[in-house]
């Protein structure tokens, strides 16, 4: 049996190629877009935030008192609302 082949891939090769190639160039865009988002939301060393070098400090939890004292000191709530939730905190 004698096969002759005309060169010719079918409809249905040129369709899957098309796609792969729409593919292909679809993951490099989403790529780049990924790289110059990462790239340019990273703060450069020496910012407020990031240390120069070295571990950074571990997290401290922020107690009622602590957020009751920052408060104050930003002048958000007056001496006697401090006094009263310093009392009803010490309280519990």
């Amino acid at each position: 049996m004698m096969h002759h082949w005309d060169g010719s891939w079918g409809v249905g090769n040129w369709l899957l190629m098309g796609f792969g190639m729409v593919l292909f160039w679809a993951l490099v865009v989403v790529g780049i877009v990924w790289l110059v988002h990462y790239i340019g939301n990273r703060p450069a060393a020496g910012e407020p935030g990031v240390p120069l070098a070295g571990p950074t400090a571990p997290a401290r939890a922020t107690s009622a008192q602590d957020i009751l004292d920052e408060r104050y000191a930003r002048g958000e709530i007056s001496d006697e609302e401090y006094r009263t939730r310093r009392d009803t905190l010490a309280s519990r």
